[in-house]
């Protein structure tokens, strides 16, 4: 039995031990995955992602400007939060980030090219890849000694920005066409003192040529090597019939597939894995939302690692 279908068989079972208690348990489904049982109280239902697509306001913000989150309604949504109540989504993207961070910064790195970037994907929209990779950028933002650079390169329905709350702006693709001559003219810093953004951008209809540019590859060998301690987050487009997310999945040395139980294919993530980079580590996060009558969203995510 593969990674995948144990997560899955897992999930399974974790939902009928769900469904005789309250307050449901981690467990660990297998030597090879490790796995956090979530109830999290919260209002928000996996992310069925909108084409953002309206750009008519993008020049009318600088990039440079401090994006405020609100992170009390970003709280309120469901999202990671640094509030001293143990919430269940705080700690299971706690679990969820120590692989990432294992393998970005200790014995696996010295095997992987580019470590720390790390991309963030799913095999269809709408199976809560944002979600997923805005949280996990939010985690990593409260650690001590890590800084994290989200970056929307989903750029065909761009959804970080509007995840987070914020409006659209000037950012990669810009960047990428040379409107803009420092990446850093449209990195934007936050009120979270270690978490930086880059949005999408407006968009284009050469963007697969763009992101298979040695311009786009020198951009994320910089943000891979320039900082030390950043983790580089990439939100990008689903792996099946996009051909710009198997262009940047060479970038990555990592990379987190998101899968929606009870709706994600066995077929098509297997699919999906082998547009991937076979020399990248491979985690896959399965996303479930227990609807109840109106009652909080509960989710269950499990992370396995898959280093072949």
């Amino acid at each position: 039995m593969s990674t995948i279908e144990k997560a899955l068989a897992k999930n399974k079972k974790t939902k009928a031990i769900e469904n005789q208690s309250e307050e449901p348990e981690s467990e660990a489904f297998g030597q090879e995955t490790q796995s956090v049982g979530v109830s999290a109280q919260a209002k928000i239902s996996d992310e069925k992602p909108e084409s953002t697509n309206d750009y008519s306001d993008v020049n009318s913000v600088s990039a440079n400007d401090e994006i405020r989150l609100d992170l009390d309604s970003l709280s309120a949504k469901g999202m990671v939060d640094n509030s001293a109540e143990r919430r269940l989504i705080n700690e299971e993207y706690r679990a969820i980030k120590r692989k990432i961070l294992s393998n970005a910064f200790g014995p696996l790195s010295k095997t992987l090219d580019r470590s720390n970037v790390v991309m963030v994907t799913s095999s269809k929209p709408g199976e809560g890849k944002t979600f997923t990779a805005v949280n996990l950028a939010l985690s990593i933002a409260s650690e001590q000694d890590k800084t994290v650079l989200l970056v929307d390169a989903d750029v065909l329905r761009p959804n970080v920005m509007k995840t987070l709350g914020s409006r659209n702006r000037e950012g990669l693709i810009e960047y990428l066409l040379g409107e803009k001559q420092n990446i850093s003219d449209v990195m934007l810093s936050t009120n979270i003192p270690k978490l930086k953004l880059i949005a999408a951008g407006k968009s284009h209809h050469l963007s697969n040529e763009l992101l298979a540019s040695e311009v786009m590859r020198a951009t994320v060998d910089e943000f891979s090597t320039r900082y030390k301690d950043r983790i580089v987050i990439i939100d990008t487009p689903p792996l099946l019939g996009i051909n710009e997310t198997s262009v940047l999945a060479n970038l990555a040395g990592q990379a987190i597939v998101v899968c929606e139980e009870g709706r994600s294919k066995i077929h098509d993530i297997k699919n999906s894995v082998s547009h991937l980079n076979p020399e990248m580590a491979i985690g896959f996060v399965v996303n479930k939302s227990l609807r109840q009558d109106n009652g909080p969203g509960y989710y269950g995510y499990y992370y396995g690692s898959n280093g072949s």
